[in-house]
């Protein structure tokens, strides 16, 4: 053998080395999983990982490693036992089981949380629309009821299962939009009435570290043992008042899917291929692209029950298209003055979050092209 295939011969048993460790982690990570559950733990505990990483990095340096890169390492080696961990059972946040009716139970989001629910023990009942024949019989003593369908059905669900409520049930929806809808609730049930919003899709394979914003409707002491099996799952807990969380989702939701169709649209009209778009990309371009086409693999009538969700959205749109027609203007009149002008001012707008965003960014294209490039 040569000198160079003596080295990397030596490479591939440390890499075997390093495979047999990861293998030996696991299985102590198994064992994690059974003390976590006996001791209520959550399967994300923020400060634990914090201080951990903290150490990690230190060691890594003393080691003559890059702290960045040795960071990146435990933070994929963490995010794997979390997901091992949510293949198992979790702890239940009450002594007994609670009984959940999840409405919408045969669709994305509904599958995954009745399934979160079971694997903490708790007896989980689905209505969907082709057995609403059972309602009655199905909400008749559920603890919980979690509204998880199409925002533009939610009113009509919400009033049709209103007469078969008891006022001890806690009522829940899952809407992108909460305000309308926490009232509505209100309105229509007399019980506890909490507005939630999982801020992730249901292609998840675990929620740990995903965020749960919890908007209050009434009674929230009633359903603080679901916001805590919430926190057991290893979520993250954002109360937030529902006029601002709606405010926000305006911008984040309805704006943003429209423009990803704008982009998608453009470039069909000049037949500009994403195959192609690719071998002629930027990184940054890259995955500005992948976020588009993430929206394109899915639902055309969520998406558009989304955008066109209510009238304050819509006017949002409205103002957007407008405000749009006065930039083009720039263009069609050739002002680059006005360009660098409005440029600058957006850069005093964003302010300190540009420079936040260059370096989130940047890891996240790095990493892209590492992994896809």
């Amino acid at each position: 053998m040569s000198s160079l295939d003596k080295l990397r011969a030596q490479l591939d048993d440390i890499d075997a080395s390093i495979l047999e460790l990861l293998s030996k982690r696991q299985q102590t990570v198994k064992a994690v999983v059974d003390a976590k559950k006996a001791d209520k733990v959550p399967v994300y505990v923020a400060g634990r990982e914090d201080e951990k990483t903290v150490r990690f990095r230190k060691q890594a340096e003393a080691n003559g490693l890059d702290p960045d890169w040795a960071e990146d390492f435990l933070r994929m080696m963490m995010s794997a036992s979390r997901a091992n961990q949510s293949e198992a059972t979790f702890p239940s946040s009450t002594p007994e089981p609670k009984t959940w009716l999840v409405v919408g139970g045969e669709g994305g989001m509904g599958r995954l949380y009745a399934g979160l629910a079971r694997k903490s023990g708790h007896l989980v009942r689905t209505l969907d629309k082709n057995d609403w024949n059972r309602a009655e019989e199905l909400v008749k003593g559920a603890d919980v009821i979690i509204l998880s369908v199409p925002i533009n059905r939610t009113h009509q669900v919400i009033e049709e299962l209103s007469p078969l409520l008891s006022e001890e049930q806690i009522l829940c929806d899952f809407t992108s939009l909460k305000a309308p809808y926490v009232e509505a609730m209100k309105r229509a049930h007399k019980g506890p009435v909490i507005g939630l919003h999982p801020m992730h899709g249901p292609d998840m394979r675990q929620v740990s570290r995903q965020l749960m914003v919890v908007c209050e409707g009434r009674d929230p002491d009633a359903g603080s043992w679901l916001i805590e099996q919430f926190e057991l799952w290893g979520m993250r807990i954002k109360h937030a008042d529902a006029e601002l969380h709606d405010r926000a989702m305006h911008l984040v939701q309805g704006l943003r899917h429209f423009v990803a169709l704008l982009h998608a649209s453009f470039m069909n009209r000049h037949d500009l291929k994403p195959e192609d778009m690719l071998d002629f990309s930027s990184p940054i371009y890259r995955a500005e692209l992948m976020m588009t086409g993430r929206i394109f693999a899915q639902d055309a009538s969520l998406y558009a029950d989304i955008v066109f969700s209510d009238e304050e959205r819509i006017t949002l749109l409205k103002d957007f298209l407008e405000h749009h027609g006065q930039l083009s203007e720039m263009v069609k009149s050739g002002d680059k003055q006005a360009f660098i002008k409005e440029f600058e001012t957006a850069t005093d707008f964003f302010g300190d979050f540009a420079d936040q965003a260059l370096k989130e960014s940047g890891y996240l294209i790095n990493r892209l092209a590492d992994r896809f490039g």
